[in-house]
């Protein structure tokens, strides 16, 4: 899915009623299949930035393109509808549900749209062999380490078939190591089903393993590195 964003700004209002500018007009493309990384200090609005383009937050003024539909104006509902269906979500602390098992987390954003749970529970299990868990499925979260919780998110983020994942410094609170393990499974698995990639991390080696690097600097993004 092609991504297009044009004279995008997000403002926020702080504690003491004033008005925080956030993103300044911020310009941006990402190509269809693409990989793409978002560095910059922290509080710059890079979480922010991926918040908008993945539908969780609104814009104060600008265009957001998805594929050529313009989705900058849509109601609730259909935000909500459109990023249930065609965009993933990855953040650095996985989210799962500790009472229920690693295939149970994966499938639960089918079950909750009313989808078959046979159909669901076999799809999950194959996500789960792609990210090498399919010998943990039956565990709980607090008994996979941190590397195995991260993948079993990665799963869950692509159970829908979404058409964009959004990474929000999806090894930051992983090991060296284990870091690089999740970033080839979210390289291979972007070249196996033809998603758009786009990752914050404040790490430059995983930066530099995407086709495209912007730094988010001043509410504005600047391109680094073009394919």
């Amino acid at each position: 899915m092609q991504i297009q964003v044009s004279n995008l700004h997000k403002s926020y209002i702080d504690g003491e009623g004033l008005k925080l500018h956030i993103l300044r007009g911020l310009n941006f493309e990402a190509k269809s299949g693409s990989t793409v990384a978002i560095v910059g200090t922290s509080g710059t609005g890079k979480s922010t930035f991926l918040h908008t383009i993945g539908l969780l937050e609104g814009i104060d003024e600008g265009k957001l393109y998805l594929d050529g539909s313009d989705l900058a104006n849509l109601t609730r509902d259909q935000a909500a509808q459109f990023r249930n269906e065609k965009v993933g979500f990855i953040f650095q602390f996985h989210q799962l549900l500790q009472d229920f098992t690693a295939l149970e987390n994966v499938m639960i954003p089918q079950l909750i749209q009313g989808k078959n749970t046979g159909i669901v529970q076999k799809y999950a299990f194959e996500l789960l062999e792609k990210v090498g868990l399919s010998e943990r499925a039956g565990h709980k979260p607090t008994q996979l380490s941190g590397g195995e919780q991260q993948r079993v998110a990665i799963a869950r983020a692509l159970v829908n078939r979404p058409r964009i994942i959004l990474a929000d410094e999806p090894t930051g609170n992983l090991d060296q190591e284990t870091g690089e393990q999740v970033m080839e499974i979210l390289l291979r698995l972007n070249r196996e089903n033809e998603t758009t990639l786009v990752m914050i991390t404040h790490n430059t080696n995983l930066a530099s393993a995407m086709q495209y690097q912007h730094r988010m600097e001043n509410g504005q993004l600047h391109l680094l590195k073009n394919g």
